[in-house]
């Protein structure tokens, strides 16, 4: 008995000792961002500021353009979440809809997940010229609006959802749409939720897309904006701090909030 007690002891100090490891440079990095810049150069190095401020965010909003940064990444998404919808339809229309060339027309989406973005960058630029929509907000959006993850997890799902239930509203008079939105939507809330943190990581984190097609600084996102701190201020490290904290602190806020949704999306989703 004392030694099981000894052993998971000893688990719980390794967990502890791991996790604590694993946040030292998320540590460094936020208690840096409110470093002035003469503390940087002090040795022994600090963790925690010896003198903190706010100077280094005030100067990221002041001397950056990082509120047009960030209005620009939080319109990427908003977007990004109406294309969650769009995916969630797209994926009930495969579960319960019967049309021509259904199971064909979800294998050649299925088998587009195969295809690095990589290589579609090109003949996907090449389209967006020729609809006249390089360096603007929509060419920015509309490529990455839905993708063949996202319907291929609601489809999932939702093809578990006994067909009876949706007959039985239909009885009653109810619509399609009323069918999704009133009896689909909270059964498959933990997809919705893994999905949409997915969605908002990778609208949050969008860069190489936005940097090909804006060439007006006006529509870059906070990650270009984070990559500009690099070149025109190398060597204003709690600048640089203050970028990345402004970053990752949302996401962090976000997964917190969601994780035990997204946990729960990801249990019932291996159990299907």
């Amino acid at each position: 008995m004392a030694l099981k007690r000894f052993e998971k002891g000893f688990m719980i100090f390794l967990l502890v000792a791991g996790g604590l490891l694993m946040m030292i440079p998320f540590i460094w990095m936020l208690g840096s961002s409110f470093k002035p810049e003469n503390e940087f150069t002090i040795v022994p190095p600090t963790i925690i500021p010896n003198h903190p401020t706010f100077k280094n965010y005030v100067d990221l909003f002041a001397k950056m353009d990082f509120m047009v940064y960030l209005k620009n990444t939080l319109i990427i998404v908003l977007c990004s979440f109406v294309g969650l919808f769009l995916n969630a339809l797209a994926g009930y229309a495969f579960a319960k809809f019967e049309f021509p060339g259904k199971n064909k027309f979800f294998y050649l989406i299925l088998a587009t997940m195969m295809i690095p973005g990589q290589v579609t960058m090109i003949p996907t630029y090449l389209i967006i010229n020729k609809l006249g929509l390089v360096n603007t907000m929509a060419g920015i959006v509309l490529p990455g609006l839905v993708g063949a993850f996202g319907i291929f997890l609601f489809r999932q799902f939702m093809s578990t959802i006994p067909t009876d239930l949706m007959e039985a509203a239909r009885l009653d008079g109810a619509g399609e749409l009323r069918i999704f939105f009133q009896l689909i939507m909270p059964i498959v809330k933990p997809v919705f939720a893994v999905q949409g943190i997915l969605t908002f990581i990778g609208a949050w984190n969008s860069f190489l897309w936005p940097l090909i097609i804006a060439n007006d600084e006006r529509l870059y996102t906070l990650s270009v904006g984070l990559s500009l701190l690099k070149g025109q201020y190398a060597s204003k490290f709690g600048l640089q701090m203050a970028g990345a904290a402004f970053m990752v602190v949302p996401i962090i806020i976000v997964f917190s909030f969601f994780q035990k949704h997204i946990i729960e999306g990801y249990t019932i989703s291996g159990m299907k």
